[in-house]
């Protein structure tokens, strides 16, 4: 028996008796559900993503429910979520589906991988779970997994270190059982080879892996390179008018929050009253400013200082085309909200009993 076909299964018997495979989309693996799967689990753990998965499901049951959403409808399934841009590229991809495949998910892997959002993995992982076809992937979980069984080292992020992984993944990946094969390896990375703490005693591969071998499972697969984060300050603005509701704006199409509705920002060093009069039109009276938090990106971190406002006589400032909304939480507006902003809305809630925002 060669190697590869030892290391393969190995790794088919452990998922027969240890694999999950009561997973929402594993029960009508349909290749619009695993794709939607796919897509919330990039950067995002299984447990988290189940609720939502549920509700973005039950929203947009097929793909042409989702090809047909306004991106704002897309977006507020998607609140919380984080990394926005995926559920932008989920909404552009359905209609690229639509409009080129006449509504069916494609079937070749060069296809795939030319919709928004989806790379080599994302698509090999698509068409093995719900087409049964052959192709390998490499995840997160499956570079750690053959990083420490194949000592690699170096950090994954790197092209020489993903190409050696690659090879690794399409020479190790069988051609039959091919999905079970894909999810036993993420499985295996997920929850017995963890970044810390790996389960060693039940792991399949415990005997040939180099890394448990040579006691330096720490050592693989290597980190990120470290680099200072740059720290971004702002004041966001809760501009209440005389109906209570609140001031929101739309964030571009695409960057930080990207189409999400949030609360108009200010730079730090100005005077809220003063930007408001300037900017929006807006006379306001400076109710009060709560301390700072902080919300941490991948690639700097954010700290807010919110500050609370009421319009001075009626609010007369321009929407600006839909891109400025007086918000108002009881009336069911359908707005996807970035996170932090949900959370700041909540909160100003508490802090005025009694008053709908």
């Amino acid at each position: 028996m060669k190697a590869s076909d030892e290391f393969s299964r190995r790794v088919l018997t452990w998922y027969g008796h240890s694999g999950r495979k009561d997973l929402p989309w594993q029960k009508d693996p349909t290749p619009y559900r695993v794709w939607v799967s796919e897509i919330m689990l990039q950067q995002t753990q299984v447990a988290t993503v189940i609720p939502y998965y549920h509700q973005f499901m039950a929203r947009f049951p097929d793909l042409n429910s989702l090809a047909e959403a306004p991106l704002d409808a897309v977006l507020l399934q998607w609140s919380g979520l984080g990394y926005y841009a995926r559920a932008r590229n989920l909404n552009r991809a359905a209609q690229q589906i639509r409009d080129q495949y006449g509504g069916a998910f494609p079937e070749t892997i060069q296809e795939v991988t030319g919709l928004p959002g989806i790379g080599r993995s994302t698509a090999g992982a698509i068409l093995s779970f719900a087409m049964g076809q052959s192709h390998s992937i490499l995840d997160g979980n499956v570079k750690r997994v053959l990083a420490r069984c194949f000592a690699v080292a170096g950090w994954p992020g790197r092209t020489a270190v993903s190409k050696q992984l690659w090879a690794l993944t399409d020479q190790l990946t069988p051609r039959r059982a091919t999905g079970h094969y894909n999810q036993a390896m993420m499985d295996l990375g997920a929850g017995v080879c963890t970044r810390s703490r790996p389960d060693c005693k039940t792991c399949p591969l415990v005997d040939i892996c180099v890394a448990h071998n040579s006691g330096e499972t720490a050592k693989y697969p290597g980190s990120k390179p470290r680099k200072d984060i740059p720290v971004k300050s702002v004041k966001m603005l809760m501009v209440l008018n005389q109906e209570r509701e609140l001031l929101l704006e739309k964030r571009p199409p695409s960057g930080i929050w990207g189409g999400l509705w949030s609360l108009p920002e200010c730079p730090s060093d100005h005077d809220p009253t003063i930007w408001c009069s300037n900017q929006l039109g807006i006379e306001g009276t400076l109710r009060g400013q709560w301390k700072p938090r902080r919300h941490t990106f991948s690639h700097f971190h954010l700290d807010i200082t919110p500050v609370e406002l009421t319009v001075d006589g009626p609010a007369n400032c321009v929407m600006d085309g839909n891109h400025r909304v007086w918000y108002n939480s009881a009336s069911n507006d359908s707005h996807g909200l970035a996170a932090p902003v949900a959370r700041l809305i909540d909160e100003l809630q508490q802090r005025l009993p009694g008053e709908n925002i």
